[in-house]
C-alpha cells in the first residue's frame, strides 16, 4: 500500500510530527484503542494519524511513503483505501483522499507517545457520552 503526502500537508506535518516517526492510519470512530468517538455515523467517515513510541502489532500492513514515516495500518482498514491515497492540505485542514474522492476532510493527528490507554469500560462511558453528540 502507497500513500502520497503531498507538499503543502508535509509542511502542515513538519511541526506536529517528529521526522521518522512511527505512526498508524486508523478509524476514528470508537473500533479500535486509539479511538473513543462511537456511533454508527462515524464509520468509515473519520480517520486518524496516530502518533506511537512503537509498532502496534495489529498494524502489520506497512503504507509506503513519500515523507519518511513508518507509517502502517491494521489489515481490515484496507478496504477502505483505493488507488491514488494521499494526504493534502484542503481549506486549512489535513484531507485524506483517494481517486474516489475525500475520505476524511478533517483528517487528525494524535500523538499517543505518552498517552496510558483506556480500560475498556472507560472506552465504552466515553463513546456513549460523546455518540450522542457527533451522530
Amino acid at each position: 500500500m502507497k500513500i502520497n503526502i503531498k507538499d503543502d500537508a508535509q509542511k502542515y506535518l513538519a511541526d506536529k510530527i517528529p521526522a521518522g516517526s512511527t505512526m498508524i492510519l486508523t478509524t476514528d470512530d470508537g473500533s479500535n484503542k486509539y479511538s473513543s468517538l462511537g456511533g454508527s455515523c462515524a464509520i468509515g467517515d473519520k480517520f486518524q494519524l496516530v502518533i506511537l513510541n512503537e509498532n502496534d502489532p495489529k498494524y502489520t500492513v506497512p503504507i509506503e511513503n513519500n515523507a519518511g514515516y513508518k507509517l502502517a495500518t491494521e489489515p481490515q482498514y484496507t478496504d477502505f483505501f483505493t488507488a491514488g491515497l494521499n494526504i493534502s492540505l484542503w481549506h486549512n485542514a489535513l484531507a485524506l483522499k483517494d481517486n474516489s474522492g475525500i475520505l476524511d476532510g478533517a483528517l487528525s493527528v494524535v500523538d499517543w507517545r505518552n498517552v496510558k490507554p483506556e480500560t475498556a469500560e472507560e472506552r465504552r462511558q466515553k463513546m456513549e457520552k460523546l455518540g450522542d453528540q457527533i451522530c
